[in-house]
């Protein structure tokens, strides 16, 4: 792990790999409640002919967790601009999972002459929300509630909730998913961020979806039961986005990159190979 200090005085922690090839480097942004780590087993593939920086957003893992700012699609924006600016990444494939999707996208759209490519993966794109994510916000808006989803046992569940297969989830990966959020303040963090992304902007961006003009590549698990909408939200992309490339993995869950990191990083990394 690296860490960079932004112009705003946050610090980012983000792991890289693949330094000196050529073309867009791919950029991965986790989502909720995880950070780069959750990418560590996927870089390897893509590394292999591409440059690939993944970053703890501003309230994960080993960047810094601020109680006294809304986590925004503009906060997360300025981020992302920063971490661009000082690794000297050029134009980049954002790849966002999760909450990293809207942001990725989001990014995408406003971005269009850095950005070379776009993959999201099990994530939402539209501001008409399951209730599964309604849930979830109420949750993180009452009081005892959120203590518990942000705790060490809230988070373990959340996490085997979100693969296919339990079995693949380490003790090693369940403390890694802790380890972040040990004192009170980086867990109002962590809620905080699940809590800030502006709804009029969902609104926004599933008018703007139809704009996307840069290639677009979904790879998801089928056995999400932290999103349980998914396969309808990835065919309602592929109706915005004709030509979107999609591929369906039918033994992941919402942690995909948990179950099969084998065959989310080949594909990624086939997709960024052809883009410049």
């Amino acid at each position: 792990m690296e860490t960079i200090t932004l112009d705003n005085g946050l610090t980012i922690a983000y792991r890289e790999a693949g330094a000196g090839h050529e073309g867009p480097a791919v950029l991965l942004l986790h989502g909720w409640p995880t950070s780069s780590y959750l990418w560590r087993n996927v870089m390897p593939a893509i590394a292999q002919r591409r440059r690939v920086v993944a970053v703890d957003l501003p309230g994960f893992g080993g960047s810094d967790k601020p109680t006294d700012v809304r986590y925004s699609f503009g906060f997360f924006a300025e981020a992302i601009d920063g971490v661009v600016d000082r690794l000297g990444l050029g134009r980049v494939i954002p790849v966002g999972h999760d909450l990293g999707g809207p942001i990725a996208l989001r990014w995408a759209l406003d971005h269009p002459g850095r950005t070379a490519g776009l993959g999201l993966s099990n994530t939402l794109a539209y501001p008409e929300f399951s209730e599964a994510v309604r849930a979830f916000v109420a949750d993180l808006n009452d009081p005892v509630r959120r203590d518990r989803l942000t705790s060490p046992e809230g988070l373990t569940e959340i996490m085997r909730a979100g693969v296919a297969d339990p079995a693949v989830l380490t003790e090693e990966t369940i403390t890694a998913v802790h380890a972040p959020f040990a004192t009170a303040d980086a867990r109002t963090a962590l809620a905080n961020a699940g809590l800030g992304l502006e709804y009029r902007l969902f609104v926004d961006l599933g008018k703007r979806l139809p704009e996307l003009r840069m290639p677009l590549f979904i790879v998801y698990g089928v056995q999400d039961r932290v999103l349980p909408d998914v396969a309808e939200t990835m065919a309602r992309i592929e109706r915005d986005v004709p030509g979107a490339a999609v591929t369906a993995i039918p033994h992941g869950g919402h942690f995909v990159m948990e179950d099969d990191p084998r065959t989310v990083g080949q594909k990624l990394a086939e997709f960024a190979a052809v883009l410049s």
